[in-house]
């Protein structure tokens, strides 16, 4: 068995390594010159490996920086250089390629773009943002528009100033001031401006009660003086001749005058119009006529019409819408209408069938269309054993149209009817020793029928009740000291009536109470005989006129007139 010598271990050279740099700059190339150079660079160490045995297959291994020879593990360092073999690497030109790469992009990403919206959101964004942008759009036109009326408004006052500066000659300011547009205009202003400077309101009126005061039975809390109506001009050392309410707006009162005799002047008759709801003084309307105005009325059923019964008989119509003073309309004066002083003046009838009934003291009854006053519809003479009576007062019951009572010159009472076979004077009723100055019917409504009772007053100081079934008066009240010149009848209480007398003195009577003295008596401010009296429509109210034109409004308690 052949022996052989121990082995030597072998051990593995170094390897030979070329690193080959790859210039990619835009700037730098490779050339011929640059890769001898980079050969000359590797070490020669063929010396310094030695080669593997014939039989062991060499194996060459590649590295990314040049070639390495794989020798076996028997492969000692000392061999000698005839055994060893050596691989020359073999180094080839080839083309290099210039790449050019750019530098990365920084991406920033919004969190808007990374979140990802549906449709429906993003159709709605875009809704919003399309009526935003109309609603800036319309507000800046209205803000356009309000900024050019601004503007012209501006623009109008500049000339309106322009225009006001202008001085009016005197004949133009004359002749505005005399137009009948002016004079119209200036009359309604003045009665509006009028209206509210007259007001007197207290705002601090305390409600809690500690102003109400316990009222007692004395004639200044049952009886009180609450208004008095009067003017300089038009109703000074005028006498009071008659009284009316307005049938629709209560507030309405309608005053009648005679002559003054210190302003022959200014004309003879006289109708104004006092408004209670407001608190000025002067007159609602004024009208007049030639002739004092003895008695007056308002058309019940055409209440924008006036109508009036002169001193000379004639009987005139003023409008409140005609805008002026005079009448519209006038009876003449002629033997087919009166001739003498008419004091008796009254509307009956209904809505549709309606007249006036006119008395002067020839004792000549006329009846009289509203719409036609130039000549009257019928006619009829009071006649009392072929003399003539000369009435001063008239009166209709409730209702009635017919038959109607009238008091005389003579201190006698007639009972009268306009149609049918008894017309004229029916019966007669004696009683007064004087002329009648005031007649009327009892109008109250209540459970029982009173319209058969009536009351008189006369110069001879009494006030009588009387009933039309008896031609002797019932009961005589003669507690006047003086003529006693009206009486009327409440007209809610069918006991109670109201007297004034020349003294100046209101007297209220109940009859249910007493019948000797009346229940309230006060002594007016008048400085003179008060003439008429009249109870407002709800019978709260009295309104008393004096010989001197003052008209005096007395607010009557609820004790006593209901």
């Amino acid at each position: 068995t052949p022996s052989f010598p121990p082995a030597t271990p072998l051990t593995r050279p170094p390897p030979i390594t070329a690193e080959v740099k790859l210039l990619t700059t835009p700037t730098t190339t490779t050339s011929t010159e640059d890769v001898e150079s980079l050969l000359s660079d590797i070490p020669d160490v063929r010396n310094q490996v030695a080669a593997p045995p014939d039989n062991e297959a060499a194996a060459v291994t590649s590295s990314p920086g040049g070639v390495t020879p794989a020798t076996p593990n028997n492969t000692t360092p000392n061999a000698t250089n005839d055994n060893v073999r050596y691989r020359v690497p073999k180094l080839s030109k080839s083309r290099g390629d210039q790449i050019d790469i750019n530098p990365a992009q920084l991406i920033e990403y919004e969190k808007i773009t990374q979140t990802d919206e549906s449709a429906l959101q993003q159709a709605v964004r875009e809704l919003e943002e399309k009526v935003a942008r109309e609603e800036e759009e319309k507000k800046r036109k209205e803000e356009e528009a309000e900024k050019a009326e601004t503007t012209q408004i501006d623009n109008k006052d500049i000339e309106e100033e322009e225009v006001k500066m202008q001085e009016l000659t005197d004949d133009q300011k004359s002749q505005i001031m005399t137009s009948q547009d002016f004079r119209a205009f200036f009359d309604s202003a003045s009665r509006v401006i009028e209206k509210a400077l007259s007001e007197k309101i207290d705002p601090y009126f305390p409600y809690c009660g500690d102003n109400i005061k316990d009222s007692g039975d004395t004639a200044d809390e049952m009886l009180r003086c609450d208004r008095v109506f009067e003017d300089e001009r038009w109703t000074r050392n005028r006498c009071v001749t008659s009284f009316d309410v307005h049938g629709k707006f209560s507030e309405l009162l309608l005053t009648s005058y005679n002559n003054n005799e210190e302003a022959p002047n200014e004309p003879e008759g006289v109708v104004l119009v006092w408004n209670k709801k407001f608190s000025k003084t002067s007159p609602e309307y004024i009208f007049h006529c030639q002739s004092p105005v003895m008695a007056a009325c308002f058309a019940k059923f055409q209440p924008n019409l006036i109508l009036g019964g002169t001193y000379s008989g004639q009987i005139v119509a003023w409008d409140m819408r005609a805008g002026k003073r005079t009448p519209i309309q006038r009876s003449p004066l002629s033997a087919s209408a009166h001739t003498h002083p008419v004091f008796c003046l009254q509307v009956v009838g209904t809505q549709n069938a309606h007249n006036l009934i006119s008395i002067a003291t020839d004792g000549k009854l006329c009846s009289w269309s509203l719409d036609m006053l130039s000549q009257p519809q019928d006619q009829l003479e009071l006649q009392q054993k072929n003399r003539i009576v000369a009435v001063t007062s008239m009166s209709f019951a409730l209702g009635e149209v017919n038959s109607f009572l009238v008091g005389s010159e003579e201190g006698v009472l007639f009972s009268c009817s306009r149609h049918g076979n008894k017309a004229g004077i029916n019966d007669a009723f004696e009683g007064h020793h004087g002329p009648v100055t005031g007649i009327d019917f009892n109008k109250a409504v209540g459970q029982g029928d009173f319209s058969h009772l009536f009351i008189s007053s006369s110069t001879d100081w009494t006030v009588k009740l009387w009933s039309n079934k008896i031609s002797k008066p019932l009961h005589s009240f003669e507690n006047a000291t003086d003529y006693v010149f009206d009486a009327k009848w409440s007209p809610v209480h069918p006991a109670v009536f109201a007297t004034v007398d020349a003294m100046g003195r209101l007297d209220i009577w109940n009859i249910n109470t007493d019948t000797e003295i009346p229940v309230v008596s006060v002594q007016t401010n008048a400085r003179s005989a008060i003439n008429r009296l009249q109870w407002s429509t709800n019978g709260r109210e009295i309104h008393v006129g004096d010989c001197d034109g003052k008209v005096f409004v007395y607010e009557v308690k609820e004790k006593l007139a209901s």
